[in-house]
């Protein structure tokens, strides 16, 4: 006897899963979370990595932000950049015996029912924390007219245009060969500014691509040339990586001040003059999926805001695309990053949950969460991520809805359980499943790949009296949900 459907009124009674991004990012710039040092073995980089992503699943967070090109390297098989050091210790050697550390997290976050977003930065060439010799293959040495030293680092140039083509063309190789869900940068585009010996600001060394500019026809001063340049790189994968996958969220993560007096009680570093960056135009223009200020102070900083910046972040927000807070959560229990209480950062997940405009945060590091440092972990857990969430969807790059799901109850030695089957017969992206159980409902969700629920798995509990299921898209649409009676 086939179990009946769930009538029309009870269908309407089924709750839907939480909207909200819950992300972390996991750096590898100078081994800040993985893996943990240079050097290790292969097998023990992906236990380090596999040990992220289930603490990661542990505290019902959604997503990853993977940092896949600390600086002009890459933590990938590349015939662009060499390998990055940070791996075996040498830039330019692959890890042995071979794997591919972005393809395996891939795998494994999707496995898991993660969104796995690669992170990268557009244009620092060289970090004071590289220890060993360049690779040959490293852009410094095949295109040394485009990279300039500027203190300690090396950096492309955004003014020169091969310095573009170099970036569009690394950017767009891993979106077409690697199933990600995402393209993130930093706050990182320009460089922050130094100071010489006699604490004057030292000028970013771009006379070159500033008199060929000059020479072509450019009408802008220097600092509106530079916004330009960055301006037009945005824009460009912004188009180019939707035109390559449409469902690939491209994503930034800009310094959490525009500029000082925006609003007006704002006070701080101007990243609009200092690293030209125009966050508020790209914001305003939609050349971003989301956007994740770092709002790195406390709530109650007078001219850092939490709340008042949140607010004016939102209000920037013309194309209704996707605000997500990038929240410090690195400086909870560490004495020389303010000692904060754990308290400060679920309070501030409160904060943006309660706000209409913001759907989600983005924890920096992952470092913090590995560790629970004051139970930070712990807190998330039994605090703001108790329950599951979905990522917000993106319907701007694809309203279409999965289809109506089959569902069928079956018996296996003396266990029940209940297979799905999606409506064109390909997996989805995610399940959620929700189950009743005498007076609530239950919500999780699955990785698409799993085709079934098992209902009677552990004795101990009562078993539930109705399942509901749905499918999810790459772009977080939700499908109509098909129901079973199972008494």
């Amino acid at each position: 006897m086939l179990p009946s459907c769930l009538s029309a009124e009870e269908t309407e009674e089924v709750p839907s899963p939480q909207r909200e991004f819950r992300a972390a990012w996991v750096a590898t710039v100078a081994n800040i979370d993985w893996p943990s040092q240079r050097g290790l073995s292969s097998a023990k980089q992906q236990q380090e990595l596999i040990a992220i992503l289930d603490r990661a699943v542990e505290l019902n967070l959604n997503a990853i932000i993977f940092q896949v090109r600390p600086h002009c390297d890459a933590l990938y098989a590349s015939e662009l950049e060499p390998w990055s050091e940070y791996l075996t210790g040498t830039m330019g050697q692959p890890p042995q015996p071979f794997y591919d550390p972005l393809e395996f997290a891939v795998a494994e976050a999707h496995r898991r029912g993660l969104e796995l977003h690669a992170w990268f930065n557009p244009y620092r060439a060289l970090h004071p924390g590289s220890q060993g010799e360049l690779a040959a293959t490293h852009v410094s040495k095949t295109k040394p007219h485009i990279v300039r030293k500027y203190g300690k680092h090396l950096w492309l140039d955004p003014g020169e245009p091969d310095a573009v083509e170099h970036n569009v063309a690394v950017i767009l190789d891993v979106v077409s060969r690697y199933d990600v869900d995402g393209i993130h940068f930093d706050d990182y585009f320009y460089p922050y500014q130094i100071k010489d010996d006699k604490k004057q600001l030292v000028p970013f060394p771009d006379d070159r691509s500033w008199q060929q500019a000059q020479a072509a026809g450019n009408t802008l001063d220097r600092d509106d040339w530079r916004r330009q340049n960055v301006d037009r790189l945005i824009q460009r994968l912004s188009d180019e990586i939707h035109q390559v996958k449409p469902w690939v969220k491209f994503g930034i993560s800009p310094f959490g001040i525009w500029r000082p007096g925006h609003p007006p009680q704002i006070q701080g570093f101007d990243a609009y003059a200092s690293l030209y960056a125009d966050a508020k135009k790209w914001w305003n223009q939609g050349w971003v999926d989301y956007l994740t200020p770092q709002l790195y102070w406390k709530i109650e900083s007078p001219g850092q805001s939490y709340p008042v910046l949140m607010q004016w972040w939102h209000e920037q927000n013309q194309k209704h695309r996707h605000l997500w807070i990038g929240n410090y959560t690195s400086r909870v229990s560490i004495e020389e990053l303010g000692n904060w209480p754990t308290s400060e950062i679920t309070q501030q997940i409160e904060l943006t949950r309660a706000h209409p405009g913001a759907t989600g945060n983005v924890h920096f590091s992952m470092k913090a969460l590995m560790d629970d440092r004051r139970g930070m972990a712990k807190a998330l857990k039994d605090g703001p991520y108790g329950k599951p969430a979905l990522v917000p969807a993106s319907s701007w790059l694809s309203d279409e809805s999965p289809g109506l799901p089959t569902l069928q109850l079956k018996k296996t030695a003396g266990k029940r359980a209940v297979s799905f089957v999606s409506s064109d017969d390909k997996a989805p992206w995610l399940w959620v499943v929700r189950t009743f159980t005498d007076d609530h409902w239950k919500i999780e969700v699955s990785p698409g790949h799993v085709n079934g629920w098992a209902i009677d798995a552990d004795g101990n509990s009562p078993s539930p009296k109705k399942i509901a299921v749905s499918a999810v898209s790459r772009t977080g649409v939700e499908g109509p949900m098909a129901t079973l009676d199972l008494k």
